[in-house]
């Protein structure tokens, strides 16, 4: 029996339910969005006029048959032939987003070789405007004096910065702000540091999110566990969602660091340049990390470099909504029993800012529902979750 029809796994969430957070990407999110595109570039009327009529198919819509172009095509293929007529509000809710932003990028001509527009990331204009930003000089300025604090609280530091720089996601902040008090619901962080400095030289892997500040952080983290083994870092193959890190934000963000007035910042940016020549720091992509598939469904190559691996740190809410399955969990069910078919060792830092939630422990869970009720989705709670 396939993974995805077990009874005993709860339903999917999906983007039909009134009043819910998934649904309002689709009905508030995605509209910004779309205009923040139109905004950033002078698109010639044909663009223009898919992104709105893409737009108002997510929102009025069904799933037309034709297969949008792009990598992965069998796959699509597949998919859309079994949900091709069903109308987007009963999509589940991580196919539905994942084939939005591939329908974007078939808007844009991202992949069409004969388009002037072919290659260039939609979302440039975003990250960039982040990278040269006040928060993010900020944040170096705070980096560069972690450079006197002790080496193992200066370590917990850069995981912490991991953990919370998905706060600057560019897809949340379209509209919402970050407000409230920060709270870390829980804190496996022991866990993760034991698994870095087991002993062997297998590498850690760590699967990025967004880019920006968020990457900047991971990739203050990345440096300090370099100081004990090898790191693969998985990057996006192409534009995904928003914000997603690709190889060309890498770039950036190294280019940014090597630019900035801090020594040690500048330093830093210097360390991973020699680690990714010479290969303690791998840089890698797969087309596993565009599509709308959980890690249940990992492909065999993919599935054995995790298990490979001292441990995989997966980054960021989509990740981790693709670790314990989109589904509708009751979030007091325990993290190791939900992620426990994983073929390694796993640890997730996620921001909350979606519905589900595992691994809470239920009085807690209790503080947290009556004291912030939209804590799933404020992007003011955290999680540091550790499978091992």
């Amino acid at each position: 029996m396939a993974d995805d029809q077990r009874p005993d796994l709860p339903p999917r969430i999906g983007i039909d339910r009134p009043g819910s957070f998934s649904r309002s990407v689709f009905h508030e999110r995605h509209p910004v969005l779309i205009a923040n595109l139109l905004a950033d570039f002078p698109y010639p009327p044909r663009i223009r006029e898919r992104l709105e009529a893409l737009l108002d198919e997510t929102l009025h819509g069904a799933v037309p048959a034709v297969v949008p172009p792009g990598p992965n095509l069998p796959f699509w293929e597949a998919e859309i032939a079994a949900r091709a007529g069903t109308p987007w509000s009963a999509l589940p809710y991580l196919w539905a987003e994942s084939y939005f932003y591939r329908r974007l990028l078939e808007a844009v001509e991202y992949f069409d070789a004969e388009s002037p527009w072919c290659g260039i990331d939609l979302f440039a204009p975003q990250k960039h405007a982040q990278l040269a930003g006040e928060e993010i000089q900020a944040d170096l300025d705070a980096y560069a004096e972690l450079a006197e604090k002790d080496p193992d609280e200066r370590r917990q530091a850069l995981l912490y910065a991991s953990l919370w720089g998905n706060q600057a996601d560019l897809g949340f902040r379209t509209d919402n702000d970050i407000a409230g008090q920060s709270d870390v619901v829980v804190d496996d962080s022991d866990a993760i540091w034991d698994l870095v400095d087991g002993p062997g030289e297998r590498p850690v892997i760590v699967v990025a999110d967004n880019a920006g500040r968020e990457l900047t952080a991971d990739l203050a983290l990345v440096d300090a566990i370099l100081e004990t083994t090898a790191v693969e870092l998985h990057l996006k193959p192409h534009p995904y969602f928003v914000s997603d890190a690709t190889g060309q934000d890498l770039l950036a963000t190294l280019d940014a660091l090597a630019a900035n007035a801090n020594k040690p910042v500048q330093a830093l940016g210097q360390r991973l340049r020699d680690a990714v020549r010479d290969e303690t720091l791998r840089v890698r992509t797969h087309g596993f990390y565009a599509l709308p598939s959980t890690y249940r469904h990992l492909p065999p190559a993919l599935a054995a470099d995790y298990a490979a691996a001292k441990l995989v740190i997966v980054k960021g809410d989509l990740n981790y909504r693709r670790l314990v399955g989109d589904r509708e969990w009751d979030p007091t069910a325990p993290f190791g029993e939900v992620v426990g078919y994983f073929p390694g060792e796993v640890a997730a830092l996620r921001t909350a800012k979606s519905d589900l939630a595992v691994g809470v422990p239920r009085a807690r869970l209790t503080v947290l529902d009556t004291a912030s009720p939209d804590w799933r989705i404020s992007g003011t709670h955290a999680m540091i979750q550790v499978l091992h």
